[in-house]
């Protein structure tokens, strides 16, 4: 005699999906680190450990991803961005 089983096993397959859009801000000749420091803790309201670090990474790096959200909270956000001229876009 043979017993049969049956086994039956739900699996969940969960994606990690982001609907994040990123503010990328670029290097420049242009401005100083006190002003991209400045307008990074006005605008995206990151703390000045945070600016400080972000105008580093955009100086040696050339970009740095300065804020991450959905696009439309992002836009007024970038748009600050560039009208203080910096060079950004959202991605």
């Amino acid at each position: 005699m043979s017993t049969k089983e049956k086994v039956r096993e739900r699996v969940s397959v969960k994606e990690s999906v982001s609907l994040d859009n990123e503010i990328i801000v670029y290097n420049d000749d242009v401005n100083t680190f006190d002003h991209v420091i400045e307008t990074l803790i006005r605008v995206c309201n990151h703390t000045p450990e945070q600016a400080e670090q972000c105008s580093l990474i955009v100086h040696y790096n050339g970009k740095c991803t300065v804020k991450t959200g959905p696009y439309d909270k992002l836009k007024p956000q970038c748009t600050q961005l560039l009208e203080a001229g910096l060079n950004a876009e959202i991605i």
